[in-house]
């Protein structure tokens, strides 16, 4: 990923990877996060977990932001274009790496689990 471009978009999609496969066992807070809210934190989520985009593992930080992050914030972001390309097993090793179970037939916008 060489230009800002395809940068970007790699981004975007370890972004959903993270609120996807993080939230599963997440309870939703009482209140509705706002728009600010949620941007930062898939800005902070995006900082964390940047690294696993070059076929590192996870850090501890970027652990927990796959455990706080808010699926609300991110799921609405899940488009078939974006979904297609997850490696969605790729992704779900990582977060059981992390310590989290990955529920069956989760569904995020357009990804849903096996």
């Amino acid at each position: 990923m060489g230009n800002s471009k395809g940068t970007s978009l790699g981004l975007m999609v370890l972004l959903v990877v993270v609120a996807v496969v993080g939230n599963w066992e997440v309870k939703m807070a009482a209140a509705t996060l706002s728009a600010a809210q949620c941007k930062e934190e898939r800005r902070i989520g995006l900082n964390e977990c940047k690294p696993v985009l070059y076929g590192k593992l996870p850090s501890p930080s970027c652990c927990e932001r796959l455990r706080v992050t808010h699926f609300e914030c991110v799921c609405p972001l899940v488009t078939p274009k974006l979904a297609a390309l997850i490696d969605l097993n790729r992704a779900i090793r990582l977060i059981q790496g992390c310590g989290r179970r990955i529920p069956r037939h989760f569904k995020c916008g357009s990804i849903t689990t096996p």
